[in-house]
């Protein structure tokens, strides 16, 4: 006999050829929400920033780039903090940014960065944060299939195509909004 009869796990639709089997699928389901939650996690003090609920609010002024090679740049910025008894700093800027470049913003105290605040800072932050959901469009038919449920796996699969439509409008859109 030359290919293998051999019926799926019980509950798992297992396809032909290797298979991580059904703890290795929960591994995989469990390790793709992680994925999902990594940048709501990195992104959510910035979007405070943002937000204006954290931070010093000031202005922030570009004044140098440097090249560094391979469309990379190195900007520093001049902070003017609203609050007299903060002292102006020099600090990095965006690598996106361009000498003479002014926007208020929010300096975090603590990593001495400073984000970008108003709506194009918001809609910049949301560039990493609809992230979340493009990962996650794709998980609930992913997990019918692999349980071998037919029924709703049509539409989980237009929902999941929605959903990451519509995170990619917003990150595109927060992209075009930092670099604005």
């Amino acid at each position: 006999m030359t290919g293998s009869t051999r019926p799926a796990a019980r509950g798992w639709a297992m396809g032909r050829g290797r298979t991580p089997g059904p703890v290795g699928m929960y591994i995989l389901f469990v390790c793709w929400a992680v994925l999902g939650l990594v940048p709501v996690l990195f992104s959510t003090h910035d979007l405070k920033l943002a937000l204006g609920e954290a931070g010093a609010p000031g202005t922030l002024t570009v004044v140098s780039c440097e090249a560094l090679g391979k469309g990379r740049y190195d900007c520093k910025g001049r902070f003017v903090p609203d609050d007299d008894s903060l002292r102006t700093a020099v600090l990095q800027a965006s690598p996106d940014s361009h000498v003479g470049q002014t926007y208020r913003g929010r300096l975090d105290v603590e990593t001495d960065r400073v984000v970008r605040t108003g709506f194009a800072g918001v809609l910049a932050q949301f560039a990493l944060i609809g992230l979340a959901p493009l990962v996650w469009a794709g998980l609930p038919y992913s997990v019918l299939f692999a349980l071998g449920v037919r029924r709703g796996r049509k539409t989980a699969a237009i929902i999941g195509v929605v959903v990451s439509v519509a995170s990619l409008l917003v990150v595109i859109a927060g992209v075009i909004a930092a670099s604005a």
